[in-house]
């Protein structure tokens, strides 16, 4: 087997059992009714993987830095609810038809839907933004089943052999998707030229980011959703898909357009959006990530 990292992911041996081990877990778990798999899956990574893997440590240490005043027991509450929402995502992720037939149900709010309408019959192109929040794929889910074509900028996974899978599955909500890279960014300006709306994430650490803020401290981040929307006269909109009650539906949130200034502002602008939904909403957001690295620290006080 190659060894290494290629453009799809790692490929060597150790990837490829790891591979073999977590789908053969989640196709067990697809063996479930939707209703049965999907809180199935949430308690598995909240209370077997989380505090094995160090995501409760990770929840606990992001929450002191950024929310030093939250109490005790809300804190440990947020241990078990970050985690049992990204295992509810993984899964809903791998469910294909039967997670886009709950995201097709879901109610679309906000003043950014009509913008969205106005632009797909105008044929302007559309930046949607998001964060890893409640499911972050049930926007473009939800979109994708009213006749939208959305298409998606993402990170290819480490494992290669997992990466492939993975892809499979993301294609299935919508296409086209787009990798990070050089390529992923060349095909999908050409997607947006045309008219095209496409999906980002704004909350990941990029090492080449601005020095923004996200819940008061300094997180680097990418400009590249702003930057293209600024050079390609894109709407780019701020959307999200909480998770309601129930913990298998969703409540698709568009925002009203950020302003076009600069890339900077922009940006900023958005996290200040994902911010101010997270406050609502805690347990819905991937405070495993490690949003704030020690270099972005050193800028704060």
């Amino acid at each position: 087997m190659a060894l290494g990292k290629t453009s799809g992911g790692r490929k060597n041996t150790a990837d490829f059992l790891v591979s073999i081990l977590i789908r053969a877990l989640i196709k067990l778990t697809l063996l479930l009714p939707y209703k049965m798999r999907v809180p199935f899956s949430g308690w598995v990574i909240a209370s077997l993987v989380s505090p094995i893997v160090g995501y409760s440590n990770r929840i606990r240490e992001n929450l002191r830095y950024v929310c030093p005043d939250l109490p005790t027991e809300e804190v440990e509450r947020l241990v078990r609810a970050v985690p049992n929402n990204s295992g509810r995502t993984l899964i809903e992720i791998f469910s294909g038809e039967a997670f886009m037939a709950r995201a097709e149900n879901s109610e679309i709010t906000g003043p950014g839907f009509i913008e969205l309408e106005n632009a797909k019959k105008q044929g302007r192109s559309v930046i949607l933004v998001t964060g890893h929040f409640g499911n972050y794929d049930a926007p473009r889910a939800a979109l994708t089943k009213k006749g939208f074509k959305v298409g998606a900028l993402y990170r290819e996974m480490n494992n290669g052999y997992f990466n492939t899978w993975y892809e499979s599955a993301i294609s299935k909500i919508g296409t086209p998707i787009f990798p990070r890279g050089r390529k992923g960014l060349s095909d999908l300006i050409k997607f947006l030229r045309q008219g095209g709306m496409a999906g980002f994430l704004v909350d990941q650490h990029m090492r080449d980011g601005a020095p923004l803020k996200y819940f008061g401290k300094t997180a680097l981040t990418g400009l590249s959703a702003a930057d293209l929307a600024l050079k390609y006269n894109a709407l780019i909109i701020p959307i999200y898909g909480l998770r309601l009650p129930n913990g298998i539906d969703f409540k698709i949130i568009c925002e009203r357009s950020i302003t076009h200034s600069t890339s900077e502002k922009m940006t900023q602008e958005l996290n200040d959006s994902l911010e101010a939904l997270v406050k609502e909403h805690m347990g819905q957001w991937f405070w495993i990530h490690r949003r704030w690295k020690p270099d972005a620290r050193i800028k704060n006080p």
